[in-house]
């Protein structure tokens, strides 16, 4: 006998037996059908120490990416960012969903990531949990920020401490121009993260300007350590 719900990214049916948690709970823990699973690629094998990037002969420098060894090789922006984790690969396939999540309002493609998320959090230890924040401007465009959908989603507890105050557009910029902004963010509240491991979410790392710029606001702010989670890299 067999439980008919639908897969949250492309609506196909996704069929599987009652189980005895089935019949007592009436839970359904499967949200995704097995080909759309198949198309998120999870980051395996050897992977920078610092970005999750996969590491190539001719693009690392021992454990780190080339990019990871810039960042760190200026004293602008060296040592705020302890280390990024992501989960997946960003290909064709979770490109369209992370757009339909983030910019087309399907709020409910957050619980496709949230076993992820749990699992490679789960033997972490941090103090807070600080989802990265949008500009006024781009909460009202998409109706939620995707980074508090991730992290509540996987049932995290987050605390809003960091103000967005440099709002154009990041997505469109190159490298050099993300590196050379003026601060994107300020720290609403210093005694919160004063002393505190934290943990920084968001949807994709792409450059890596986004993180460390809420890395060196909440650092000069005085917590002790940052790392991030993304779900792309």
């Amino acid at each position: 006998m067999f439980k008919r719900r639908n897969c949250i990214i492309c609506d196909e049916e996704i069929q599987s037996p009652f189980t005895w948690k089935s019949i007592w709970t009436g839970t359904e823990d499967e949200k995704v059908c097995e080909d759309c699973n198949g198309k998120l690629s999870l980051i395996t094998g050897e992977a920078c120490q610092y970005c999750s990037r996969v590491l190539h002969d001719k693009y690392r420098q021992g454990p780190l990416c080339l990019d990871c060894v810039r960042w760190e090789n200026d004293k602008e922006w060296s040592g705020y960012l302890e280390k990024n984790t992501s989960i997946f690969h960003y290909n064709d396939f979770l490109k369209e969903v992370i757009a339909k999540f983030k910019y087309r309002g399907d709020y409910a493609l957050a619980e496709v990531f949230a076993p992820f998320v749990k699992e490679k959090l789960r033997d972490d230890h941090f103090d807070l949990v600080i989802p990265i924040p949008l500009s006024d401007e781009r909460l009202k465009e998409r109706g939620f920020n995707q980074a508090e959908a991730i992290a509540a989603t996987a049932t995290l507890e987050t605390f809003d401490a960091l103000l967005r105050i440099h709002t154009e557009k990041q997505s469109k910029k190159s490298r050099k121009e993300r590196i050379s902004l003026a601060q994107v963010f300020q720290v609403k509240d210093t005694k919160l993260v004063d002393g505190k491991k934290i943990l920084l979410i968001d949807d994709i790392y792409t450059t890596g300007s986004t993180l460390r710029h809420a890395a060196k606001a909440l650092k000069q702010s005085g917590a002790t350590e940052i790392t991030s989670l993304t779900l792309a890299r």
